[in-house]
């Protein structure tokens, strides 16, 4: 087994990934939403968002295996930041560097290895997004730049750690993670021609709601609604409050067939909700449903806009009919 070097640069490195206060800190939407796409997209037993600390790999976010770390002597991510690009492996066991290794000869008996190195503003490679298979295998060039895509949102996570994407009150995304992730999301369906459709939801009557039952009790509301949209969504969709009562979410590889039955899924959702809770009053929501249209939707913005135009005229059309 070889071990793997450390980089020129090492006491520097080490210095900018405890800056970041991120190692022990609890899993994270912005972190495990990546590695449960990454898992699905190159359909992979195990993805992970390892970050390389003095003596071992530290997973901030570890889809497919149970522990939280291993020792850095043994990690494959140490060698894959040692890369300018993706370190790969497609069979661990015909690797000289591998083929011996405990993680190679035990449990997760890893064959197959795709490292992207994580850099952050001064250069530095904290660590990797990378995806591990139990049998041999290679990625393509276009996989290869998906991967490579989906590293550089690490990045950008990373890079904005400090920075508020997450909405304190319901802590799903806020605007701005919202419109980072469904970005990236939305730019994958063009690259591989696949469908999307937004929903744009607007409580109704929240007014009278904290009117009636006061602020506090608002809030509630908006978390359960909340719960409500999670409930519903698939772990891989995006979903976020865009502020007050304005909540969305984007539905990849879906239709218009597909998103008709999404919402039939989250009516039956809020009126079993709404039983159980029993708060004097029912969450009820108005919502426009737009499927992505690369040619008309260039920008998030675009669909938001559509989604906005089409909730509002289910509201009045609610309205006029007394419901």
């Amino acid at each position: 087994m070889q071990e793997p070097n450390y980089p020129q640069n090492e006491s520097i490195r080490i210095d900018t990934l405890r800056s970041l206060n991120i190692l022990d800190t609890p899993s994270e939407e912005r972190f495990d939403r990546l590695t449960r796409l990454a898992k699905r997209l190159f359909a992979v037993p195990i993805a992970l968002v390892s970050l390389i600390d003095v003596n071992r790999q530290w997973f901030k976010s570890c889809i497919g295996l149970e522990v939280k770390e291993t020792a850095r002597n043994i990690s494959f991510c140490g060698h894959a930041i040692l890369e300018n690009d993706i370190l790969m492996i497609p069979d661990a066991t015909l690797d000289e560097r591998f083929y011996d290794n405990p993680l190679v000869t035990d449990e997760p008996r890893i064959r197959f290895y795709a490292g992207v190195p994580l850099v952050v503003a001064n250069g530095s490679k904290v660590g990797t997004l990378c995806l591990i298979d139990r049998q041999p295998r290679t990625l393509n060039d276009e996989e290869q730049e998906l991967l490579r895509d989906l590293g550089h949102l690490a990045e950008q996570e990373l890079a904005a750690i400090h920075l508020a994407t997450i909405d304190e009150l319901t802590q799903i995304s806020n605007r701005r993670g919202f419109k980072a992730l469904s970005t990236h999301a939305l730019n994958l369906c063009k690259r591989l021609n696949r469908t999307a459709s937004l929903f744009f939801f607007d409580l109704d009557f929240f007014k009278e709601i904290n009117d009636r039952y006061g602020h506090a009790e608002g809030d509630r509301a908006l978390i359960g609604f909340s719960k409500i949209l999670q409930e519903t969504f698939r772990e891989s969709d995006v979903i976020g409050r865009l502020g007050g009562d304005e909540f969305v979410a984007l539905l990849t590889n879906a239709d218009q067939t597909d998103g008709q039955l999404v919402l039939k899924r989250l009516d039956q959702i809020r009126t079993d909700f709404n039983q159980r809770e029993a708060r004097g009053y029912d969450i009820q929501c108005s919502v426009g449903m737009v499927e992505f249209d690369p040619h008309r939707h260039q920008s998030i913005d675009d669909l938001l806009q559509d989604g906005d135009r089409l909730m509002y005229a289910q509201k009045q059309m609610k309205r006029k009919s007394g419901n």
